[in-house]
């Protein structure tokens, strides 16, 4: 059981920065420079960039970014949910 719940953080993670990608791709195309490099230092900028340039053009925030707070509060709770169970 600890292994599935194992796997299910690996995956909310890899969906976390494929969301990500999304959405400095998104920001790229809106005409704000993103590094990918630095991805990792500028993640909330990107992040509130994103938000905004989203805001202002339809007056919410974009779907991808709910999906990127969904996906990191789902790998959280399943990695907290595997620590948690006893080994068996």
């Amino acid at each position: 059981m600890r292994s599935a719940f194992l796997g299910l953080t690996l995956a909310a993670a890899l969906a976390h920065v494929t969301i990500f990608i999304m959405i400095a791709a998104a920001l790229d195309r809106r005409g704000y420079k993103t590094n990918m490099f630095l991805a990792r230092i500028y993640f909330f900028k990107y992040l509130s960039a994103y938000k905004e340039l989203t805001r202002k053009e339809t007056g919410r925030p974009g779907p991808l970014y709910g999906l990127l707070v969904l996906s990191i509060i789902l790998a959280f709770l399943f990695a907290l949910v595997a620590v948690l169970l006893p080994r068996g």
